[in-house]
């Protein structure tokens, strides 16, 4: 988020430091209209300052008991033009608000340049990839033939990009969840928040999902409410316009949700399966930090979403991002990427990223500092982790010769005890 003012004395300086990443602002657009702004404004005053010095001649004429009707006519003709300037004003400012709320975040020094994927780099690889006996199947054909997956019926009453789990699969995905809950709660210390599934536009705009990303909600057709396309929105959002004492910083929470997302721009990109869907379950990491502590906390929070894995034993390695292939609000931003033995390949299954002041100033997140001033928090978040993924990873990575697939060991009192999902 930007002032209009920062902008106008520092907009060229912004242009340059994003570089591609702001491909899409309209600048000279925005320039005219910062601007116009500006012209507006000194109008308004000088205006404002003549009806003032207007009003008290009137004042004066009437207190002497003078003819005062001209003067008034011209008061009401002043007061006139004022109002459309105002107007003018109002408008030209909303128009260069909403391309302010169109700039990405400023990328933090340690970020690598680079225009996609291919130029992220890799910071470690965490495990070794099973050395599997036989080829080893695609989790949607392992789901299927063990009776745990079914997209038919998932498209007969939804449609594409959907999934049913069912039996063991069902029973997996709420392990997975309970275990990363209590993972987060009980050994890295963030309070669990169970939000609403739904927001309302100035929620989506704080965090920085609209104005520019609205084709990729789900919108309610009658009311201004948005489908969440991740906890980071409402659980970001319970600080909207707040305050917060220093002693409370940091603020960690955990929150389990489902999340829901167009997928605009991803059609022809895995059609099949659990890792693009419409609606899937994820388990998110939200930190509320002190502006000198939040890369610190970055490199926690990324730790903490890895410790699942870890207990889970599956291979992933983490990259840092580089300028062009990095979100909207983030300043730096960690991929995990898990390994997925039938694509030969790693795929992410976590973002962990730190979006400095940028979210905070959307929504107004400020904390007290301890002399007593006022400075807008760090908020952070990750993926801790996307559970359908992760559900993806276990069924490729446990599969066995018999098409069956072992049970994690950390996840089986959350199973009931059973050791492995076999064709019934």
């Amino acid at each position: 988020m930007y002032d209009l003012r920062s902008l106008r004395d520092n907009l060229d300086a912004i242009k340059d430091q994003l570089g591609s990443r702001g491909r899409d602002v309209a600048w000279d657009d925005l320039r005219a209209l910062i601007e116009a702004r500006r012209s507006l404004t000194v109008m308004v005053d000088g205006l404002r300052h003549e009806l003032k010095k207007g009003s008290e001649d009137v004042a004066r004429l009437k207190r002497e008991k003078q003819p005062a009707d001209a003067a008034m006519a011209q008061m009401k003709a002043l007061g006139d033009r004022i109002q459309v300037a105002e107007d003018t004003l109002r408008s030209t400012e909303e128009r260069a608000q909403d391309m302010a709320l169109r700039i990405p975040n400023l990328p933090h020094g340690s970020v690598p340049a680079g225009k996609d994927p291919a130029d992220n780099q890799e910071v470690r690889q965490w495990g070794s990839a099973h050395a599997f006996t036989f080829t080893p199947q695609a989790h949607w054909d392992l789901g299927e033939a063990l009776g745990i997956l079914d997209f038919e019926r998932a498209a007969k009453i939804a449609g594409a990009r959907f999934a049913v789990l069912t039996g063991l699969g069902a029973r997996l995905e709420r392990a997975l969840i309970n275990f990363m809950l209590d993972l987060h709660t009980t050994r890295h210390g963030y309070r669990e928040v169970l939000p609403p599934f739904m927001v309302n536009r100035a929620a989506m705009t704080g965090t920085g999902q609209l104005p520019k990303f609205e084709d990729d909600l789900f919108k309610l057709r009658d009311d201004d409410y948005f489908l969440i396309p991740t906890a980071e929105v409402p659980v970001t959002n319970l600080l909207r316009e707040e305050i917060v004492p220093d002693d409370r910083i940091p603020i960690r929470y955990a929150a389990y949700t489902p999340c829901f997302r167009r997928e605009a721009g991803s059609y022809g990109k895995d059609t099949r399966g659990l890792i693009r869907q419409h609606q899937f379950n994820k388990v998110e990491l939200v930190v509320f930090s002190r502006p000198e502590d939040s890369y610190q906390e970055l490199e926690r929070l990324t730790g903490h979403a890895e410790a699942v894995l870890q207990e889970l034993a599956l291979p992933y390695r983490v990259v840092t991002l580089c300028t062009g292939d990095m979100g909207f609000s983030a300043a730096k931003t960690y991929d995990i990427e898990v390994w997925l033995p039938s694509q030969n390949t790693f795929r992410e299954i976590s973002s962990c990223s730190n979006f400095e002041a940028f979210q905070a100033r959307r929504a107004g997140i400020r904390y007290r500092r301890k002399d007593g001033k006022t400075d807008f928090l760090h908020t952070l978040n990750g993926s801790g982790l996307a559970v359908g993924r992760t559900l993806v990873a276990i069924l490729e990575n446990y599969q066995q010769p018999d098409g069956s697939v072992t049970i994690p060991p950390v996840l089986r009192p959350y199973m009931g005890g059973a050791e492995r999902i076999a064709k019934s």
